[in-house]
């Protein structure tokens, strides 16, 4: 049961590129030939995606909202095979150099959703997921676009039902607006928990959170980039 606070309605349509400069004939190749059978499609109706069916054998099911280069994800694949991860994003060239990396990596424990995640949540089951990534995502800094965040409690309470107890959420931003509007939230939110107990937990990434190529730009241009654990409580 989703929690009874104040809900805020996510946008009716969807923002973000879907395509930048043209592809390399390779990368082309990779989104004709290794996407069809990375796709996660949604179930007809209402339905509920059977994880089990889509990764079988596996533990666990990770999810990463909008994973722009893939770098991240990619990484996470190799080093943890025994899982089975969902990467949402809708950016054309970001998925295919996630594919890239797939291939080269030889990891066949990802799937890929075409759309916005936001599509993707209400057909996952209930406390399916043991890590939910969202990371250094578009902070629509004007105030009449706020409505756009991800991050918004109507999103919260999604997460909340799917995530695991004491699973975990992971963010990261290098925009100091966004980065409060995260903790508001968050923190408001009855289902979530703080993992930090000093400044280096939100300074330093953890060792097991792979690098991407935003943090490196915000690092290169002086941004110094937050890194934010919650817990999901347990229910």
């Amino acid at each position: 049961m989703f929690s009874q606070h104040k809900q805020e309605t996510p946008p009716s349509r969807l923002y973000g590129r879907r395509k930048g400069r043209p592809l390399r004939r390779s990368l082309q190749e990779l989104l004709d030939h290794e996407l069809p059978r990375r796709r996660l499609t949604l179930p007809e109706g209402q339905g509920i995606l059977e994880l089990e069916t889509l990764f079988p054998g596996k533990r666990e099911v990770w999810l990463e909202v909008g994973f722009g280069g893939g770098e991240h994800l990619a990484a996470q694949a190799a080093a943890n095979p025994e899982v089975g991860l969902i990467g949402a994003e809708i950016f054309r060239n970001g998925i295919a150099t996630l594919l890239r990396a797939l291939v080269e990596q030889d990891c066949d424990n990802v799937l890929i959703f075409e759309e916005d995640a936001r599509l993707l949540l209400p057909a996952l089951p209930e406390a399916s997921l043991s890590r939910v990534f969202l990371l250094f995502p578009d902070p629509w800094p004007k105030s009449r676009h706020h409505k756009r965040r991800f991050i918004q409690s109507e999103t919260l309470d999604q997460l909340a039902h799917l995530l695991r107890d004491d699973a975990e959420f992971r963010l990261a931003s290098d925009d100091p607006t966004y980065v409060t509007w995260m903790l508001r939230h968050l923190l408001a939110h009855p289902d979530f928990v703080w993992l930090a107990e000093r400044a280096e937990d939100w300074r330093q990434r953890p060792a097991d959170w792979p690098a991407t190529r935003y943090e490196a730009k915000a690092l290169a241009e002086g941004r110094k980039p937050v890194f934010l654990r919650f817990r999901r409580r347990r229910r």
